[in-house]
């Protein structure tokens, strides 16, 4: 069969056309098996933002265990309490990992946030240390005790001080304790109010001090000398327990439940109790 010029050109034009259809079409499937690629890879990477000590400590703990499941652990440290949450938000983070409940509470209320908690990992408790004076069960008349002033840590200290008899508060005070809600103080101390931070260079001059599980461990102390520490199980410990949060879009996400597993385990358990003397405690 004979073909025309006008017929051959037509042809022509017409193979080229579907031939650069075709490659365009391949192209396109690979550019989307790359993307689908990236996306998995992305998928299989958990972003958590958190605070140096004890928290990126912790995480670090756990990143062999998600390795294994075939998870990347990256960690990004904060220096503040602020980012943490507005890089959550954005999208930039997948969880954090620095601050308890009350805080996250406050932090939704006052920007209009809806973060949520996700898992309990630690506490970090406060401690009664002796100065002067080394025995609880003998404490002189009008002796001092030094206590955070702020309102939160000293709720803990006067707490903690009932818990060892030392004081007595109103009835269902709680964490929103003051010194004006001590009913009775058989041995007339006197309580020294200073900044968290500085309680522990008051120490020495006063017969006890209530103190901070980060600024005693900073100071050089022993957590294990301490004369008595909060519980796991006390009001305290219940509640300012330390938190994994994320958003309500991924909470439940397969990421980030392989996280809480890895941070339930009990390799985790082991690692604070081993690392930290006390000051830092697995949440109940």
């Amino acid at each position: 069969m004979k073909f025309s010029k006008a017929k051959l050109v037509f042809v022509s034009i017409l193979f080229s056309s579907l031939l650069v259809l075709a490659l365009a079409a391949c192209g396109s499937n690979s550019a989307g098996s790359s993307d689908s690629a990236a996306v998995n890879d992305a998928d299989k990477t958990i972003k958590v933002g958190a605070s140096p000590t004890p928290h990126a400590e912790i995480l670090n703990a756990v990143k062999a265990e998600l390795e294994k499941e075939g998870y990347t652990l990256d960690i990004v440290e904060f220096t503040d309490y602020i980012q943490p949450n507005v890089a959550l938000s954005n999208k930039e983070l997948d969880a954090n990992y620095f601050q308890h409940k009350p805080y996250l509470d406050n932090y939704n209320a006052e920007n209009k946030t809806d973060l949520e908690v996700v898992l309990p990992v630690h506490f970090e408790t406060m401690a009664i240390y002796g100065g002067k004076s080394s025995d609880l069960g003998k404490i002189e008349e009008g002796a001092t005790i030094v206590v955070p002033n702020d309102t939160t840590n000293e709720a803990r200290a006067l707490l903690l001080l009932q818990s060892e008899n030392i004081i007595e508060l109103k009835e269902n005070v709680g964490l929103e304790a003051t010194p004006n809600d001590i009913v009775n103080n058989p041995k007339n101390i006197k309580l020294l109010e200073v900044e968290a931070a500085a309680v522990p260079a008051s120490l020495s001059s006063s017969d006890f001090a209530v103190i901070n599980g980060n600024f005693a461990l900073g100071a050089g102390l022993n957590p294990q000398e301490a004369l008595a520490n909060e519980s796991v199980e006390s009001l305290a410990g219940q509640t300012y327990a330390n938190y994994l949060v994320a958003r309500p879009d991924n909470k439940d996400s397969e990421k980030i439940q392989a996280l809480v597993k890895a941070l339930k385990s009990d390799a985790v358990v082991e690692f604070i109790n081993s690392s930290y003397s006390g000051s830092v405690l697995p949440a109940a």
